[in-house]
């Protein structure tokens, strides 16, 4: 279950399904890695084709990212069997 988010627009889109907060182009991939996220237990539970899991290192070591579209990601830690401080950035 996703317990906490960082991005706010990626909340409310959760939400309620506004797109005020995030790039509207992204919004049916962003519904997809969401609702898997919700009923995932465990990171590798987002191992799907398309995603692209992979662990970051470094000063990010413990968060997770997957793939939305071009730079863009949805990262998040696993606290247990619940999704924390997900964030949707864009990498440049």
């Amino acid at each position: 279950m996703i317990e906490s988010f960082k991005h706010k627009g990626l909340r409310e889109f959760f939400e309620t399904g506004n797109k005020k907060g995030i790039n509207p182009e992204h919004a049916a991939k962003l519904a997809r890695i969401l609702d898997r996220l919700d009923t995932s237990m465990l990171p590798s539970d987002m191992h799907l084709p398309g995603f692209r899991l992979h662990q970051l290192s470094g000063a990010e070591k413990g968060t997770w990212s997957v793939w939305v579209s071009g730079n863009w990601r949805v990262t998040f830690k696993f606290e247990g069997e619940d999704a924390i401080d997900v964030d949707y950035k864009d990498y440049h």
